[in-house]
Order: C-alpha cells, then sequence, then structure tokens
C-alpha cells in the first residue's frame, strides 16, 4: 500500500471570520458532519494520539514535525466504546496523556478537499484544508490548496505561529478545558 501523506494549509480564525466561512461552505460544499471529539497527545518520540469522537474511537501516528504542511499518517480505527481500553493500553505501555484537546468540528467536501472548521476549547478557531495523497502528488496538492485558501480570502497561518500557540496551550490545558 502507498505512503498517505496527509497535506494540509490551516489557519486560526477570528469569529467573523469563521462565521462567514461557515456560511459559504453551507451553501457551497458537501457537508459531511458535525463531531464532537476528545484527542490525548501522548508520550514518546513520535506524535502519537488517541482520540474519542461520536464516529468512533482511533488512535494515530502522524510521523513528521508537528505544524509541517506534509506529514504521513497512519490511522487505525475502532469503536467508540473501546476508547477507555485503548486509554488504559497506552498508559500501561508507559505512553501517558502530555494534552488533551476538546473541539466540535464541522466537515464538508469542497473542490476534492476536505474542509474542517474546529471550535477547539482553551485554543481557538481553526480551518483546515486538506488531500490525503501517495508521496510522488504531495506538492501540487500543497499547490492547489494555497490556491484554495486565497480564493476564500484566508492566509495560512505561519508554522511558528501555530507552534508558539500550541505551546501555551500545551502549559496550561487542563486550565483551559475547565467548565
Amino acid at each position: 500500500m502507498a505512503k498517505r501523506i496527509e497535506v494540509e494549509i490551516r489557519s486560526l480564525l477570528s469569529d467573523g471570520d469563521f462565521n462567514r466561512l461557515l456560511s459559504f461552505f453551507e451553501a457551497n460544499a458537501q457537508f459531511l458532519g458535525d463531531d464532537g471529539q476528545e484527542t490525548h497527545y501522548r508520550s514518546g518520540p513520535s506524535d502519537l494520539r488517541i482520540q474519542k469522537s461520536e464516529k468512533g474511537s482511533k488512535i494515530w501516528l502522524k510521523k513528521g514535525e508537528m505544524h509541517d504542511d506534509r506529514r504521513e499518517e497512519v490511522e487505525v480505527w475502532s469503536s467508540q466504546d473501546s476508547f477507555d481500553s485503548i486509554s488504559d493500553l497506552f498508559s500501561a505501555l508507559g505512553h501517558s496523556v502530555t494534552i488533551k484537546w476538546l473541539r466540535t468540528r464541522k466537515t464538508f467536501l469542497w473542490k476534492d478537499c476536505t474542509v474542517t472548521l474546529d471550535d477547539t476549547k482553551g485554543y481557538g478557531l481553526i480551518i483546515e484544508l486538506e488531500r490525503l495523497v501517495p508521496e510522488e502528488e504531495a506538492q501540487d496538492a500543497l499547490d492547489a490548496l494555497q490556491l484554495l485558501a486565497k480564493e476564500l480570502g484566508i492566509t495560512p497561518t505561519p508554522k511558528e505561529d501555530f507552534s508558539k500557540k500550541f505551546n501555551e496551550y500545551k502549559e496550561d490545558w487542563k486550565t483551559l478545558i475547565k467548565n
């Protein structure tokens, strides 16, 4: 099986931009659904995560550096009720929870692109344009996503800004997700 490369462009959004884009996609894209998600980043040398959502449970590994625009991704899906067992397994293997995300995600299909609009508790509003492609198509996919972002009137947030915001969230996530 060929490597699956996640190619993405992301941008932090204001309330106004989030609402404008939500209205646009509701009128011009195929709505794929809403999802409430709880994601646990796990300790270790890799970007290893587990997630419980309304769609099920997922284990996934993202290779490469955090916030890169291209990363190989490996996913394993399971039933929603297996999340606690998966969490216990990873804890027993020494992979403790380093951060938790609580978000509501709206997903659309638009121009052969998966678009997600996320409202992440304590973190903010984000749009993500994504394509999963074979490795040899990654640059073409990135170029196409950049054109789509321009068409939407959004500027991708630089990796450094996302890294800074992520590190700030990581320092105080336990307080930020309360209430």
